[in-house]
C-alpha cells in the first residue's frame, strides 16, 4: 500500500500540470469571445499586449513578437498582423462552443487543441468548418506560457509568420 501513495500523489501531480497548460491559453480564449461579443463586456484587450507577453507567453515568443512590431501592418498601428490570428481573420461572429482540450505534456511541451465556431452567423458558410487551433505551451520560470499558436491550413506557425514578418521588413 506504500506504493499507492506515491501513484496518487504522482497522479495528482499530473493533473494538476495538465489543467495549469490551459490556463494561458483560456485566458486568450475567453478575451476572444469577449472581443468577437456582439455585447463585449469592457474594453477588449490586445491578445500581445505588453503586459501578456511578460506573463502568458514565452520569452522567445515575446521576443519574436517585439521584433516584427518594428514593422506595424498599418501606419497609424502597432501590430504587425492585419487580421486577427486567434479567429484567423478580419471579420467573425461570435465564437460559440469553445471547447479547450489538452494533450498529456511531450517532454517540457504540451499541445492545447482549441476547437470553435466563428462561421454560424453566416448566411452562406460554404465548406467552411468550425476553427481548430493548436496552442504550444512550455513551462517557463515554473509556470506554463504560449510558445506559439499553430493554425490549420496554409497559415501553420503564428510564431514562423512573425519572423517572416520582421525579415522581411529589416530587409
Amino acid at each position: 500500500m506504500a506504493g499507492s501513495g506515491a501513484l496518487a500523489t504522482t497522479l495528482a501531480a499530473t493533473a494538476a500540470q495538465a489543467a495549469d497548460v490551459t490556463a494561458p491559453v483560456k485566458e486568450i480564449m475567453t478575451e476572444a469571445q469577449n472581443g468577437w461579443s456582439e455585447n463585449p463586456v469592457g474594453e477588449p484587450r490586445d491578445y500581445f499586449d505588453e503586459e501578456r507577453l511578460k506573463r502568458i507567453y514565452s520569452q522567445d515568443f515575446a521576443r519574436v513578437y517585439t521584433d516584427a512590431t518594428r514593422f506595424p501592418a498599418f501606419e497609424d498601428g502597432d501590430s504587425p498582423l492585419d487580421y486577427d490570428p486567434i479567429v484567423s481573420g478580419q471579420d467573425s461572429c461570435s465564437l460559440k462552443d469553445v471547447k479547450i482540450v489538452p494533450a498529456a505534456p511531450e517532454g517540457a511541451r504540451a499541445d492545447v487543441a482549441v476547437t470553435f465556431d466563428n462561421i454560424s452567423c453566416l448566411e452562406d458558410p460554404g465548406e467552411r468548418k468550425p476553427a481548430e487551433l493548436h496552442f504550444i505551451v512550455v513551462e517557463e520560470n515554473g509556470k506554463p506560457v504560449i510558445d506559439d499558436i499553430l493554425r490549420g491550413g496554409e497559415q501553420g506557425s503564428l510564431k514562423a509568420e512573425l519572423v517572416a514578418i520582421a525579415a522581411q521588413g529589416a530587409q
